[in-house]
Order: C-alpha cells, then sequence, then structure tokens
C-alpha cells in the first residue's frame, strides 16, 4: 500500500535519525514545503568536532534530566540542524511543515518560531511544557504524527 504524504516524511525523519551520534536520544527532522523536502537534519555535534559517541556525554555523567539544562549538551539538535542547512543553501522555509521524530524543545521551539515554520508534526514526546506553549501563543500548529495519521489529515 502506497504510504500517506505523512507516513512517507516521517519515514524520511526516522531514516535521517540514524545518523545522531547522540548518546541519550537520537532524532531526525525534515523540513517540507508544498510536497518538496527542503532540508533535513539530526542531532550530533557541530562539524569538525568530536561526537559524543566518541568522547562521552557530559549530561549522562552528571544525571541531568532530559528537557534540562540544554547549555550542557555539546550538541545541535535535529531541528536546529535542518534550519542551519536550509540557511546554508539559501532555501526559504518560511510556511514550511517540520516533521520530527521528537517533539521540540524550548530552544528549537523559539528557533521554528523565528524561522517561520507554519506547522511542526512530531512522533515521540519530550519533557518541555514551555515548548508547548510558546508554540500556541505563536500560532504554529503541534500535531502528534500518530493523529494525524488516524483523522486521515493530509500533508502540505
Amino acid at each position: 500500500m502506497r504510504p500517506s504524504w505523512n507516513e512517507y516524511y516521517m519515514d524520511i525523519a526516522e531514516t535521517v535519525k540514524r545518523r545522531s551520534t547522540c548518546m541519550r536520544r537520537q532524532v531526525g527532522a525534515l523540513l517540507v514545503l508544498n510536497k518538496k523536502i527542503l532540508a533535513t537534519g539530526y542531532n550530533g555535534s557541530p562539524k569538525g568536532l568530536r561526537h559524543c559517541n566518541e568522547i562521552g556525554c557530559m549530561r549522562n555523567d552528571l544525571n541531568v534530566p532530559s528537557g534540562e539544562r540544554h547549555e550542557l549538551c555539546r550538541g545541535l539538535h535535529a531541528e536546529q540542524n535542518s534550519i542551519i542547512q536550509a540557511a546554508m543553501h539559501g532555501v526559504k522555509i518560511e510556511g514550511a511543515h517540520l516533521y520530527v521524530t521528537h517533539k521540540p524543545c524550548v530552544v528549537c521551539a523559539k528557533m521554528i518560531i523565528n524561522a517561520g515554520v507554519e506547522k511542526v508534526v512530531f512522533k515521540g514526546d519530550y519533557p518541555d511544557r514551555l515548548s508547548d506553549n510558546m508554540f500556541t501563543e505563536a500560532g504554529i500548529v503541534l500535531e502528534r504524527y500518530e493523529d494525524l495519521e488516524q483523522k486521515g489529515v493530509a500533508a502540505k
């Protein structure tokens, strides 16, 4: 059976996350506009730096709970990397939909809002209520992937 557009995009985000070098949570992201894939991203250290799976994770060593103390992570999040990739290649993402394997944190939410992303489709949860509040206040649609599939909502 042919996958829906939402399933197609989330499957690609799931594949992208396999490139992640994070020891705690692998995340993949995909920016889409008018059924065209604009950019992808996964979580990992900045270009040219050693990855956590090579040198260890400071957040693990300090027992930092998920959703807290983002500044202690040497990696970029998948959402950040997808926005950066689009910017590096001069790709306008205003009005795009972001498919991401986990709900964005507040740091990513702020970037997503300022980048002009219109909708975020996520699969797994992430413990960050402030990001939910910011998306609501900004008028950005935040939808759980499984809910879209149940309703049969078509992708943009």
